[in-house]
């Protein structure tokens, strides 16, 4: 069931409740803030994403700005872009006069929205991910979940948009392990973040497997566990990592972070949280639940300098 939080939230709604939602970590569920474009659709962003609620500020047009980046804002002493989301839709930016303001990957940026509804509990548990046939090359909705009164909200892949928006990071050249036989799983939900964290793992010269959520990755993670099982070995020939997105449809990282934990064949196997979020906040649930080591999204070389001494733990 989805629970109302905010009938009417606001910035001071979204700081003081901090502490009460890093609570929800390990209850696979999570908040999200609804708002509108000007369209019958509803549409959701996770609230750890968002850093406060605000009116538009008046902007200000800096020259070679990517498309799409409608100017400038100077909030509290840092300019932040700001992007008119009905923009992405199709639909006119003009009435949308209110700006959700927004950390992701250590950036922040402004979206400019109709307005802003409510806050929900969600569990992940009854959020779908959108299928490949739908999902296409650059969707940028990223899965459904649906309210009480059976309107579906559409959640946003706010890294597939600002992916289109700045670029995708390049990853450069980086060391390799060398042929050590490393093998690693990793759950994440976003296209563009698996095919960065595919390029990582490559260029170190780790072997990989990937799933799309928190179900599917344990699903793989049970096969591999019983397949060391039958052969008679340790699960550390196996496998010797497990990368985890935090948010993810279905099951969520930090109950897949516990199931690990708490299961005793998979013990000494490192779970690294690698995350949009990147609070202190979500550091703090990601640490609740047992994470060896929180990473945000996303830099190749924090991700490779954190994963590599942990894989040549595990090697040797």
């Amino acid at each position: 069931m989805n629970d109302i939080v905010s009938a009417a939230p606001n910035s001071r709604d979204l700081m003081l409740d901090v502490d009460a939602r890093t609570r929800l970590a390990g209850s696979n569920r999570m908040e999200i803030l609804l708002f509108s474009l000007g369209t019958e659709e509803t549409f959701g962003i996770n609230v750890f994403k968002v850093r406060e609620v605000t009116d538009a500020l008046p902007l200000t047009e800096v020259p070679n700005l990517p498309d799409r980046i409608e100017g400038v804002v100077s909030l509290r002493g840092n300019v932040i872009p700001v992007i008119a989301l009905a923009r992405w839709f199709g639909g006119d930016a003009s009435g949308c006069d209110t700006m959700m303001v927004t950390e992701v990957s250590c950036h922040a940026q402004g979206f400019l929205v109709r307005s802003v509804d409510r806050i929900v509990r969600v569990e992940w548990d009854k959020v779908r991910a959108v299928g490949p046939a739908l999902a296409g090359e650059r969707n940028l909705v990223l899965a459904y979940t649906e309210l009480p009164d059976g309107k579906l909200v559409s959640v946003l892949d706010v890294e597939q948009i600002l992916a289109d928006v700045f670029g995708e990071s390049s990853v450069p050249d980086l060391a390799a392990l060398g042929d050590n036989g490393t093998h690693v799983v990793f759950a994440d939900d976003s296209q563009v973040a698996r095919r960065q964290i595919v390029q990582v793992l490559d260029r170190i010269g780790v072997r990989h497997q990937q799933a799309t959520n928190g179900v599917e990755a344990w699903q793989l993670l049970q096969s591999l566990a019983a397949s060391a099982q039958a052969d008679g070995v340790p699960l550390k020939q196996k496998l010797n990592l497990v990368l985890t997105d935090a948010e993810m449809p279905e099951m969520d990282g930090y109950v897949l972070t516990q199931r690990i934990k708490s299961d005793v064949r998979f013990k000494g196997i490192p779970v690294v949280m690698h995350s949009s979020l990147s609070s202190n906040a979500n550091r703090a649930m990601g640490k609740s639940v047992g994470v060896d080591a929180y990473v945000p999204k996303f830099d190749p070389l924090m991700l490779a300098d954190t994963l590599r001494p942990l894989l040549d733990k595990r090697a040797a």
